[in-house]
């Protein structure tokens, strides 16, 4: 190659390739994504208030339908639940997990303790038992193993060494 076109490509290579390489630039955004303009000090100020409110609100206990409109929202009853209810039959669907920690994140420190235990407690006891079974397994394969070894040292032991 000529002189010209090996500098030019070092050139190149030192220009596009090896900068990239250097500092990788971040993937474009899709085409769907609008970016935002940029704020004018009014708008700065108004969103930092809010947001300072939100903030000076969430150290109250009971967070109430003016921070979090949608979480308490009327929920309609089906017509089930109505009759259910007339005719005195329990509700027989607990609460899952998540359910019980959220209600317990609300009454606040003393009341998410015991429900974190609950959890601890339940976890640990199901690690416990999978890992007794396992040990269990082991041993029965170990004893296996061990069983065959000694049938085929019996087995050994009865035939004569010359007859094979």
């Amino acid at each position: 190659m000529k002189f010209n076109v090996v500098c030019k490509k070092l050139y190149n290579y030192v220009r596009y390739d090896l900068k990239e390489i250097a500092f990788p630039s971040s993937l474009p955004d899709p085409p769907h994504i609008k970016k935002r303009g940029i704020l004018s000090w009014k708008e700065r100020f108004l969103v930092l208030k809010e947001a300072s409110r939100l903030y000076g609100a969430s150290w109250v206990r009971d967070i109430g339908p003016e921070l979090r409109p949608h979480e308490y929202r009327k929920k309609t009853e089906s017509e089930e639940d109505k009759s259910n209810r007339e005719k005195g039959a329990p509700n027989e669907r607990e609460p899952s997990t998540l359910e019980d920690l959220a209600v317990a994140a609300k009454g606040g420190m003393e009341s998410i303790r015991p429900a974190l235990q609950r959890v601890y407690m339940t976890r640990a006891s199901a690690y416990r038992d999978a890992l007794r079974s396992f040990i269990e397994g082991y041993q029965e394969g170990i004893h296996q193993v061990m069983e065959k070894k000694e049938d085929h040292k019996s087995q050994g032991a009865d035939t004569p060494k010359g007859s094979n």
